[in-house]
């Protein structure tokens, strides 16, 4: 059978084949990006299905030891904040915004960046660093947290997600 428009070609899909691995890529270190990725790695965790992130980018701030509790809500172009952006760029817009985020984050007991990323590598989740991002900020492996299981290139990060039922995520 042909695969047109008209006509096309489906796949079937087998639902009682669950998630084996999460592979989770994070490039943005605003606070949003940065606990949804954890709180998807940590979910699957807890279910039971292995995860691991990729930061890559300016994701590698969420684990890099001096800005990663430093990490903010970006007010300018996002359209989540439901703000005229004339507004989000005004002083102190981002400090209220991030203040804000993390005050509700705290009532409902989800921890700061650092002691998320331990609980994440006590869970099993693997913490990467891209080797290309970390080249081009000029960032060793000594300015990232002592949790990092390593650094990887594109291909090595890759080479992990074959697998039958790995999914790849990215934030």
């Amino acid at each position: 059978m042909e695969n047109t428009i008209e006509n096309p070609v489906t796949k079937s899909v087998d639902d009682k084949k669950p998630i084996k691995k999460m592979m989770l890529i994070l490039s943005k270190a605003t606070i949003d990006n940065v606990y949804a990725c954890f709180i998807l790695a940590n979910g699957a965790r807890m279910e039971g299905i292995e995860s691991e992130i990729f930061f890559t980018f300016f994701g590698l701030e969420a684990i890099t030891k001096k800005k990663l509790e430093k990490l903010h809500v970006a007010t300018v172009g996002n359209p989540g904040m439901h703000i005229p952006t004339m507004l989000g760029g005004l002083p102190g817009m981002e400090a209220l915004a991030t203040k804000m985020m993390k005050a509700e984050m705290e009532k409902l007991d989800i921890p700061p960046v650092g002691e998320f990323l331990e609980i994440l590598s006590a869970s099993g989740t693997k913490l990467w660093a891209c080797k290309l991002a970390m080249d081009m900020f000029h960032l060793d492996k000594e300015n990232l947290i002592d949790d990092l299981d390593g650094v990887l290139t594109v291909g090595d990060f890759y080479e992990r997600a074959k697998g039958d039922n790995t999914h790849l995520l990215f934030i």
